[in-house]
């Protein structure tokens, strides 16, 4: 029987090395994102970064917790690209749980978060070379919106794909 899950927020006072541990864990991600193995300054990004004119402060720095150990994390920002939104910036979980379900609970407990503050959508960005991760956000009820070429400065060069799903009242 899988342990139970404990949602918890994360503080980089406290959560910077298991932030970091985790990413090491789940550098098959991390690789295929940025071509480099996980940093001290990737996972200090992870509590930095927010959503284009948002407010890390406001944001849901979420961590998954099973048997004390760090197995799961989450960002979520809030008002971007419209003003009622919820933008999921990571989803990243150890290798050792994934395919147990604990991605659809992270992510449920995400939309509660997200209606809670008033969201009406959910969105994602999700990497073209992960179709694995673009499956797994269709499952979860995600549609395409948008495709996107890849940024300026992107190393990897990566095409992206925004999905959308609508926050219906809990």
């Amino acid at each position: 029987m899988t342990p139970p899950l404990r949602f918890r927020a994360l503080v980089q006072a406290r959560d910077l090395p298991a932030v970091l541990d985790l990413m090491m864990r789940a550098s098959d991600y991390v690789l295929l994102e940025d071509g480099q193995p996980p940093t001290t300054a990737a996972a200090t990004s992870f509590f930095t970064d927010c959503v284009p004119g948002g407010d890390p402060a406001q944001s849901v720095k979420l961590g998954v917790m099973q048997d004390q150990r760090l197995v799961g994390i989450a960002d979520m920002g809030f008002g971007y690209p419209k003003a009622m939104d919820a933008y999921i910036g990571l989803l990243l979980l150890d290798p050792s749980v994934r395919g147990q379900g604990i991605g659809q609970q992270t992510v449920a407990q995400l939309m509660a978060m997200a209606r809670t503050r008033g969201a009406t959508r959910m969105l994602i960005t999700v990497l073209e070379a992960n179709p694995r991760g673009h499956a797994f956000w269709q499952q979860m009820g995600f549609a395409d919106e948008q495709r996107f070429p890849p940024a300026e400065g992107d190393p990897m060069r990566h095409n992206r794909q925004r999905m959308t799903r609508p926050l219906l009242p809990g």
